[in-house]
């Protein structure tokens, strides 16, 4: 059975059921990761995990160092990563509790690193399909084995923060096309494509996004919800590490093939 990444979100500082053997701690070529990296057992698996944000909760998304994170788990031999996050619900069918596969990905960040090829290497990796295939149809099948109903598309807009967003914003969103928003998927997801990493999206719609109803938006909010959603969140993953094939059949793992200039 393969060795499987986890990246947790807020809300998500631990997976239930998951025992810890070894933390270890990785300094990267591009600085220190965002926590140790807990490495451990979950359904007969081996599962690395990490909490993006730090332990206790004190990185924001814009300070987050995605390069060592992502690097991190190259260095620890992972190919695949399940990245959780919390989002905000734009569309109207993305009500809080939602469990959302993505599938797309439009990035608003700014000023965040956002490669690891950024000397004399010119690199244009193809991120036409952002979340791996093979990835996203393991997941599918696994929600169907644990009879917990999941969203199979969304598109996440990510943007910088730390502040959440204006309502206007929130229309143009919508406008473009994005139905939940968060701001944390970019750019974990094309960092981990652009060193052969297969990486799967699961966005937890723990509120809708500013204007849709009128609601002052809290923190308090996005964590309770989070913590109501990990036990469907557990029967997910707790079936996807049985399912996971050995070998990788999608396009991730030969993704910097023809992609150097």
């Amino acid at each position: 059975m393969p060795r499987i990444g986890i990246i947790g979100g807020s809300g998500l500082y631990d997976i239930p059921g998951l025992t810890i053997k070894e933390c270890k701690k990785i300094t990267t070529p591009f600085g220190d990761p965002s926590d140790v990296y807990r490495i451990g057992e979950f359904s007969g698996a081996e599962v690395v995990f990490l909490q993006r944000h730090g332990t206790p909760h004190h990185i924001s998304p814009h300070k987050i160092n995605y390069r060592a994170n992502i690097w991190g788990f190259k260095e620890l031999g992972i190919e695949r990563i399940i990245s959780i996050s919390a989002a905000g619900g734009i569309s109207h069918e993305m009500k809080p509790g939602s469990i959302v596969v993505l599938d797309q990905v439009i990035d608003m960040t700014k000023g965040r690193p956002s490669t690891f090829y950024d000397s004399d290497e010119v690199v244009h990796i193809d991120f036409t399909e952002p979340y791996c295939p093979e990835m996203r149809e393991t997941i599918f099948t696994a929600a169907e084995k644990a009879g917990v109903g999941i969203k199979r598309s969304g598109t996440y807009i990510c943007v910088e923060g730390p502040r959440l967003e204006t309502a206007a914003e929130i229309r143009v969103f919508s406008m473009l096309g994005a139905d939940v928003v968060g701001m944390t998927g970019m750019p974990e997801a094309s960092l981990a494509r652009e060193i052969e990493i297969c990486l799967a999206g699961i966005a937890v719609v723990t509120n809708y996004a500013a204007g849709i109803t009128g609601k002052r938006l809290t923190t308090t909010e996005v964590l309770e919800t989070m913590k109501a959603t990990t036990e469907r969140l557990k029967s997910i993953l707790k079936e996807v590490f049985t399912l996971i094939p050995l070998d990788r059949t999608c396009a991730c793992k030969n993704a910097l093939k023809e992609a150097r200039m």
